[in-house]
């Protein structure tokens, strides 16, 4: 019987003598490898036959950017503007004069010219030097108080109207500056002022959930409800000067009841 450090020689001795195949050793290591290993190995016998190429054929330069002095630049252009036509829908246009006759806003029509008394009229440059100014507009019966880039939330959604409309109030109680003020018997003519206002967007408000029940029944009914709004922006408050009002056809007047007065604020 032999010992176990004899046969601990013997298989030193084998190990040292037995001959190690390329193909074996190799196989463990091809299983190993990874994606970006395989990679950089297909990238060196690409460089490796490309070497073999140009030793081969000696006429092709040895410099790497042999494609980028063949290609040629490309040219960037600028971007075309396009022109505003009215027979397209899709096309915004830019100013007034670009909208089309037949979508302008109809311009109001008055049985009777416009009355404006003396003090009235004396008094106006004063206002009309005096800014910022104030008015108080209403729509549907409510009293808004507006200076120009005020922000106002409607308490209703207003109904036919998109973002970026521009809207005007006509209808007002008193328009004023910081000393002086207008006021109308009830209302202003809107042929003295203009107030235009700009259809900004709709809030939503979040939603609400009631619970409603009647009296001996085990029944429970839910009520949700989640309003709109329609929010604007003041873009311009501007009282006429007397000038522009005896150029579009005023009359001037004694004193009166009806007729609209300036008074000083106290």
């Amino acid at each position: 019987m032999f010992s176990r450090s004899v046969f601990r020689g013997l298989a030193a001795d084998l190990r040292l003598f037995t001959p190690i195949s390329t193909s074996t050793a190799a196989a463990p290591l091809r299983q190993r490898a990874c994606l970006h290993q395989t990679s950089l190995l297909r990238t060196q016998q690409q460089e490796i036959s490309n070497q073999s190429s140009s030793s081969s054929n000696p006429e092709l330069p040895l410099s790497a950017a042999r494609r980028a002095q063949d290609s040629e630049p490309e040219v960037q252009h600028s971007p075309k503007v396009p022109s505003y036509d009215p027979s397209s829908p899709s096309s915004t246009p830019r100013t007034r004069a670009d909208v089309p006759l037949a979508k302008q806003p109809v311009a109001p029509t008055f049985e009777s010219p416009l009355e404006v008394s003396k003090s009235l009229l004396s008094r106006l440059p004063h206002l009309v030097g005096q800014s910022p100014h104030y008015i108080v507009a209403e729509l549907h019966a409510r009293p808004y108080l507006l200076t120009e880039g005020d922000h106002v939330r409607l308490p209703f959604l207003m109904p036919k109207v998109k973002s970026g409309d521009i809207l005007r109030f006509n209808r007002a109680t008193a328009l004023g500056s910081r000393d002086l003020t207008m006021k109308g018997s009830p209302h202003l003519d809107e042929r003295l002022f203009e107030c235009r206002v700009r259809v900004v967007g709709v809030e939503s408000e979040p939603l609400r959930i009631k619970e409603k029940t009647k009296r001996r029944q085990r029944h429970v009914r839910q009520v949700r409800s989640k309003h709109r709004h329609t929010i604007l922006r003041v873009m311009e408050v501007r009282v006429k000067t007397p000038e522009q009002l005896l150029e579009e056809g005023a009359i001037v007047v004694e004193d009166s009841e009806d007729t609209s007065t300036i008074e000083a604020r106290s």
